[in-house]
């Protein structure tokens, strides 16, 4: 669906040199917009960028009709997107793609590396608390980029988090993968003598980042038997499934290998049918 959404605002937030904006959009979108699923922005008036820009929705506000979104600027797109103003309107596509799948039940573990955060905020604000439990791990490049990314924004909702960072700067130095592991060595620990294992409260995950922390969080899960969604990062051209520029692998439940479209069947998956090594 074309929409013409009104510009709320659209702002640096934290440190300067990270270049993170957050762009809060009024209209349509806000109705239908499901947690993983994103928005097809056309960034300026002329064909130069062609291509329009996916971005995730990051917050949804139906009462107040508004989207939020982050992003960061990395190239000729996202610095045009960077310069509009509040009270102009953007040409949008969407809301668009497979959305996560939200637990009733149990325990909810969120894994997000770098700016995989922002469309996990989203899944965040609509898990009903305190119902399920969440708890997310996330892994960023230093102090000043989570701190940029959202970390305030964290401790606002008071989610329980654990953060790393490749410096150390902040949190444990490492790869988000390692607390992570660790957190369900500690989860089995705590449920050994339990006998009846019915009566243990779910684990359910979803995770967003690059390709190998999501091989890696893949891996975790499926060796603990913890049901895991994936959404994937693709690079994406018509955003509506026509162009094939986004396809993946995955396997179905025969064994086949087939091609999804990441914009249109996903971008969110059940990472047990995805084939990590198997290129695009």
């Amino acid at each position: 669906m074309y929409l013409n959404e009104k510009v709320v605002e659209n702002r640096l937030v934290g440190h300067p040199g990270q270049a993170i904006y957050k762009m809060v959009l009024k209209g349509q979108a806000a109705q239908t917009a499901q947690p993983g699923q994103f928005v097809h922005i056309r960034v300026a008036e002329s064909f130069d960028p062609l291509l329009r820009r996916p971005l995730s929705i990051a917050g949804i506000n139906r009462e107040r009709e508004e989207i939020t979104i982050y992003y960061r600027v990395a190239g000729k797109g996202t610095r045009l997107l960077s310069q509009i103003r509040a009270n102009e309107y953007l040409s949008v596509l969407g809301p668009l793609g497979t959305g996560f799948t939200i637990p009733r039940d149990g325990e909810f573990l969120l894994i997000a590396g770098g700016i995989g955060v922002f469309p996990i905020y989203s899944l965040m604000e609509a898990v009903a608390q305190p119902q399920v439990k969440i708890k997310l791990f996330w892994g960023g490049e230093n102090k000043e980029f989570l701190e940029s990314a959202g970390l305030k924004h964290l401790q606002d909702l008071g989610i329980d988090y654990e953060i790393t960072t490749l410096d150390g700067s902040l949190g444990q130095q490492g790869l988000v993968t390692d607390p992570f592991r660790k957190y369900l060595a500690e989860v089995s620990n705590s449920f050994a003598g339990v006998k009846d294992k019915t009566k243990t409260p779910p684990l359910w995950a979803a995770a967003c980042g690059p390709p190998g922390m999501l091989k890696a969080v893949t891996e975790i899960c499926l060796e603990n038997g913890i049901p895991l969604e994936v959404s994937l990062e693709e690079r994406m051209a018509c955003g509506v499934g026509a162009c094939l520029g986004c396809v993946c692998t995955v396997r179905d439940a025969a064994g086949n290998l087939r091609r999804k479209r990441a914009c249109k069947d996903g971008p969110v998956f059940e990472a047990k049918e995805v084939v990590w090594d198997a290129g695009v």
